[in-house]
Order: C-alpha cells, then sequence, then structure tokens
C-alpha cells in the first residue's frame, strides 16, 4: 500500500487527487501562515498582540473540528483551555517540569476531562452546548477554591516567573497552529473528515451506512480537547502571571465560535479569515474607539449571519473561488 492511500484509505485515483490536496494545502496554506508568523515579530514590536493571533487561530480550528464538521457547539470550550493552562502550570509548580514536558501534561488534563465529559454526547443541540458550558464553569469554581489554595494556587492567581521565556514559548505556541493546521487539512481532505461530515448532517442516516458514529465523533472531540489543551498551556507559558478568571473567560469560548463562523466552518481557510479580519480589526479599531467599536462589531457578526451565514468562504466560492 502506497504513502498516498494510506492517506485516504484507499488505493486508487481518488487517493492520489486526495493526497495531492494536502500536499498542496500544506504548501499553500499552513506554510505561509506559518511563515509569516514567525517572521512577523521581527517586524512587527507588538509581540503579545502576533501571540494573541496564533492562539485565537488555534482555538478557531479547534472549534472548527468538533463544530465545524461534526456539528456539536461547545459553549464550554475555554474549559479545555483553562485545563491545560492550570495542567501546565501545576506540573511547573510542585514538579518542576521543563516547560515542554509541562506543555504536554496540560493536553493530557484537557484530553482527560474531554473523556470525562463524554456523556454529553447524549444531549443535542443546545442542551449539549449549555451543559458543556455547565462543566467548563464547574471547573473553575474547583480551581479557583480557597480550600485549594496548597494545590491549584485557589483565587489568588498563577505565578510562574520561573519559566517566563516569550521568545521559547511563542515558537512552541507557533509549532502547535501549525500541528493543528495540519490536522484539519488532513480532516479536509479525508475519508475520515468526510465520516465527521456525514455525522453533522444527519448521524442517524451515517450509522445506517456503515460509519461508526460514535468513536469518529469522540475523536473529534478529544482532538479539539487537545488542541485547546495545548493552547491553553503555551498561553499560561507566555502569560506567566493569570489568575482564574482569566484563562476560563467564556470570551475565549465566543471569539474562537465567531471567529470560525466568520470565515466559515469545515474549511482550513476560513478560522484563519475569521482571525485575520476581526481581531485584526478589533486590533485596529476596537482599542481606540471603544464607545464605537462594540456596534460596529455587532452590526458586523448580525449582518453575516443574515447575508452569509456559511462566512466568508461562501461568498468566495460565489464568486467561483475554489477556498479549501
Amino acid at each position: 500500500m502506497t504513502f498516498a492511500s494510506r492517506i485516504c484509505g484507499q488505493v486508487g485515483s481518488e487517493c492520489q487527487i486526495r493526497s495531492i490536496r494536502i500536499v498542496r494545502h500544506l504548501l499553500l496554506i499552513l506554510l505561509p501562515v506559518v511563515a509569516a508568523f514567525a517572521v512577523l515579530p521581527s517586524i512587527y514590536s507588538n509581540h503579545l498582540m502576533l501571540f494573541n493571533f496564533i492562539v485565537f487561530m488555534t482555538l478557531a480550528q479547534g472549534i472548527n473540528v468538533i463544530y465545524g464538521f461534526t456539528g456539536y457547539l461547545p459553549f464550554g470550550y475555554v474549559g479545555f483551555f483553562g485545563a491545560g493552562a492550570y495542567g501546565f502550570s501545576l506540573m511547573v509548580i510542585h514538579l518542576h517540569a521543563p516547560p515542554l514536558l509541562a506543555l504536554s501534561a496540560g493536553a493530557a488534563v484537557a484530553v482527560v476531562l474531554a473523556l470525562l465529559l463524554t456523556p454529553l454526547f447524549r444531549l443535542s443541540g443546545a442542551y449539549f452546548s449549555i451543559a458543556n458550558l455547565a462543566a467548563a464553569l464547574a471547573v473553575l469554581q474547583v480551581v479557583s477554591n480557597p480550600n485549594l489554595e496548597d494545590i491549584t494556587k485557589g483565587p489568588y492567581g498563577i505565578s510562574l516567573s520561573g519559566v517566563f521565556n516569550p521568545t521559547l514559548s511563542y515558537a512552541a505556541a507557533l509549532a502547535i497552529l501549525a500541528l493543528t493546521l495540519a490536522l484539519v487539512i488532513y480532516l479536509r481532505n479525508s475519508h475520515f473528515g468526510m465520516a465527521l461530515k456525514a455525522i453533522r448532517e444527519d448521524p442517524i442516516s451515517a450509522a445506517m451506512a456503515g460509519i461508526n458514529v460514535v468513536r469518529k465523533r469522540i475523536i473529534a472531540w478529544l482532538l479539539s480537547a487537545l488542541i485547546a489543551g495545548l493552547a491553553g498551556g503555551v498561553f499560561a507559558w507566555y502569560v506567566s502571571v493569570f489568575y482564574p478568571e482569566t484563562v476560563f473567560s467564556v470570551e475565549f469560548t465566543i471569539f474562537a465560535i465567531v471567529f470560525a463562523l466568520f470565515g466559515g466552518n469545515a474549511t482550513v481557510v476560513g478560522p484563519i479569515l475569521g482571525v485575520a479580519l476581526l481581531y485584526g480589526f478589533y486590533n485596529a479599531v476596537g482599542i481606540s474607539t471603544p464607545q464605537y467599536f462594540q456596534l460596529i462589531y455587532g452590526a458586523l457578526i448580525m449582518g453575516l449571519v443574515l447575508f452569509l451565514p456559511n462566512g466568508l468562504v461562501s461568498l468566495l466560492q460565489r464568486w467561483g473561488i475554489d477556498v479549501p
């Protein structure tokens, strides 16, 4: 069996086409994005803003994996982000683990949390979304409990000054974004991704067609949690000082969902466009004119939902542009 057939899960010309698309998307999307963020710190002085772009692109793609491809919208997605941040931090504080090892531990904590929350898939639609949000808030209450100060530092915040290294943590964040984009590119061009889309459209029909809905849905859920956990861990490493409310803020979920929806779900380019345009707009206009920003921003989102419910990618596709 060739490398191409292993990628697509079958032998034949269709598999060859899919493997060519994967390579093309890696070269034309992943490589330029990673190269741009690798070069920009030497040109643009606002290092923190560039880092936030990377984190939001990663989170938006994580939402893309579970919502764009599978159709499950997790309002509590920030719970995995916060779990990754605290998993990283507690490894550094209590076990004096090196940052890269602690980053792996933070991701593992997020995946374990996702496994514990798999019973939520018994719910659907808004019930799943709200229950997921409740779970994230419950985790926040646990880590911010004053009685757990000796373990989690309670509500008094985390300080990781001993491992503070913005240059290395920025590079790690960029590597995480690259891996996330590679995963989404694979989903966009593989039978596994097509199976997830079938589950999104109609899980009953997908099961009747021979798709193991439960297994594939859980795999997508765990991958999405892994992405958020890695993003949370590298965020904790970069900022080094934060409070529980910071890394469990629902704003992370809201922004990630909005960015993904604005650009276009179940695509590779959509979440990238969403972050680049909306977060770029926020930094260009929102900070200098906050009194008008909320009104403009809200009108922009409402206009998109009304006229482009499938995101900007759908508009480009109407113009005959093939957007991956």
